[in-house]
This record gives structure tokens, C-alpha cells and sequence, in this order.
């Protein structure tokens, strides 16, 4: 506005210099063209900014619609919100009201078979305990009483054996005693040695078994004795059966290794004899027949113990 005013009075004045003859009009009309092209393009701006402000009262008002459409549909929305909360409110109180009537009948139900379930294990454990007692009672019964009839079994086996073992040897005396002496001096090609061997072989088998007997066995020291003179008669006769049982073995005896087990208790290296199967038997200090016996082995190393090994599984000749 300020400047079609000023175009106003500039077209006032190059009138007035025109109608004067001013020398100045020229200019005045160059100014003026200019400020008509300004006013022209000022007009067409107005134009478009009116265009534009139309187009934004329309979108305004679409907007204000749409605006107003929302509204209604918020207020629509909270009403079924409230209607459903509403709703819902009464189906939670129901459920309610119905989940804690079910649990106090769950509550009543399980009071009960708690009661009834935990009557029933006070009464098992009850019955368990006084099985439990009766059986031990009777296997600590049965145990003594077993016991007892094993140690009477063990100890009247003992006593059969020491009986039998006596007669035997009594009839072997008998048969040492009737055997006629040879003499020493006489030259005998061929001697008949069987029955000193079978004495020495019994008297092996019986003092194996004295091992393993009791003490306090009836008649087992009449038996030691008796095999004691048995000993002399051989020892009369020539005869000498040497103990080997419970001596160290070394490889310089003349007897036959049969078996070798390792034994934790003994001194590492160590070997001793544990076993005699067969007796050694020397007659007039010449051996008639060479022992087979079993060896028990202290830990070794690893070299020292196959060494041990292959020399056990080979018969040692070397006399003794």
C-alpha cells in the first residue's frame, strides 16, 4: 500500500513537471513505468496470496470436520469403554465371588485328605517301625543262633578231623616201626622209598590243616604231638622232611615254583614261601624229592617284577 502511494504522488508530480515543461519528465516517466510494472507484479502476488488463503480456509475447515468427526468418535469410543468396563466389572465380581467359593471347597477338600493322607503315613511309619523291630530282633536271634550252630559245626569238624588225623598217623607209626631199618654202611642199589614219601605227604597235608585249626580245639595238641614222633620215626629210618613253610625263597633252592601272588603286607622284593603242596624229602642228607610250593611276592618295580615272573615260571634246579 505504502508504495502505490508513493506511485500516487510521483504520477501528481510528473503530471505537474510535464504540464511546467520540467526537464526532469523523462525520468519521471521511467520511474513511473517502473512503479506501474511493481503495482502490476504486486497485484498478481495479492491474487495468488488470496488463491492461497482460500485454499488454506478450505483445508481448515475440512480439518475442523475431520476434527469434529474425531470428537464424536472419542466420545462413541469412551462411552462403549464405559459400557464394557462397566461389563466387565460385573463378570470380575462374579468370578470372583465364584473362584472363592471353589476355593474354599478345594480348600475344605484338601483340609480333609491331608488329614486322612497324613493319618495314614503316621500309621504306615508306626507299622514300619515295629516290622522293622520284629525283623531285627528276630535276625539278631537268628544271626547268634546261626553263629552258634556255625561254631559248633566249625569246632565239632575240628575235633572230627583231629580224631581222624590221630588214627592215621598212629597206623602209620605202627608201619614205620615194622619196617626193617637199612643199614647205612650197606651198599643198596634200589630202595623202596614209598612209604616215607606218603608219610612225608601226609604229614605235610596235616600240619597245613593244624594251621587253620583253633587253639583251643580238642585234641589238637595230642595231635602236634602225635606228629612229632611221627617226624622221629622217619628221622630214625634216615628219613628228613625240612620246613620250608613261612622261609624266604631265594633261587638257590631246588624246588619247583607252582604259583606266585602278590602280597601288599610284605616288604617290597621280599619272597617267601606260604605254601608247601609237596614236601621236600632228603634221604641220609641226599633229597629223594624235590618240593613244589606256592611263593608270595612284595610289591616290586616294574623291571624287578617281570624279572620275578619269568624266573617263577621256570622250575629251579640249582641245589641247594
Amino acid at each position: 500500500m505504502k508504495k502505490i502511494v508513493l506511485a500516487l504522488f510521483l504520477l501528481a508530480g510528473a503530471a505537474a513537471s510535464a504540464q511546467n515543461g520540467n526537464p526532469a519528465t523523462d525520468e519521471l516517466k521511467k520511474e513511473l513505468q517502473t512503479v506501474k510494472s511493481e503495482l502490476q507484479t504486486l497485484r498478481t502476488e495479492t491474487r495468488k496470496l488470496r488463491g492461497e488463503v482460500t485454499a488454506l480456509q478450505t483445508r481448515l475447515k475440512a480439518a475442523g470436520e475431520t476434527i469434529e468427526t474425531l470428537r464424536q468418535s472419542t466420545q462413541s469410543n469412551s462411552q462403549a469403554i464405559r459400557e464394557t468396563a462397566d461389563q466387565l466389572g460385573v463378570k470380575i465380581s462374579t468370578t470372583e465371588a465364584s473362584a472363592n467359593q471353589r476355593f474354599q471347597e478345594v480348600g475344605r477338600s484338601v483340609s480333609n485328605t491331608t488329614l486322612y493322607v497324613v493319618i495314614v503315613l503316621l500309621m504306615a511309619i508306626i507299622l514300619s517301625v515295629l516290622v522293622y523291630w520284629f525283623l531285627s530282633r528276630r535276625q539278631k536271634t537268628d544271626k547268634s543262633a546261626i553263629i552258634e550252630q556255625v561254631g559248633k559245626t566249625k569246632d565239632e569238624i575240628e575235633e572230627k578231623l583231629v580224631n581222624e588225623f590221630d588214627r592215621e598217623i598212629q597206623l602209620l607209626v605202627k608201619k614205620l616201626e615194622n619196617q626193617v631199618p637199612v643199614e647205612s654202611d650197606t651198599p643198596e642199589p634200589e630202595i623202596d622209598h614209598s612209604l616215607a614219601l606218603k608219610v612225608a605227604s601226609e604229614i605235610n597235608v596235616i600240619e597245613r590243616n593244624i594251621s587253620l585249626m583253633s587253639e583251643g580245639t580238642k585234641g589238637l595238641k595230642q595231635l602236634k604231638r602225635s606228629v612229632g614222633t611221627l617226624k622221629d620215626n622217619l628221622a630214625a629210618n634216615g628219613y628228613e622232611v625240612p620246613q620250608l613253610l613261612g622261609k624266604e625263597f631265594h633261587e638257590g633252592m631246588k624246588v619247583t615254583v607252582v604259583n606266585s601272588i602278590p602280597d601288599e603286607n610284605l616288604e617290597a622284593g621280599a619272597e617267601v614261601i606260604t605254601k608247601v603242596i609237596v614236601p621236600q624229602v632228603n634221604y641220609n642228607g641226599k633229597m629223594i624229592q624235590s618240593a613244589q610250593i606256592e611263593v608270595s611276592v612284595g610289591p616290586q618295580d616294574d623291571d624287578s617284577q617281570d624279572s620275578s615272573i619269568n624266573n617263577n615260571n621256570i622250575t629251579n634246579t640249582v641245589q641247594s
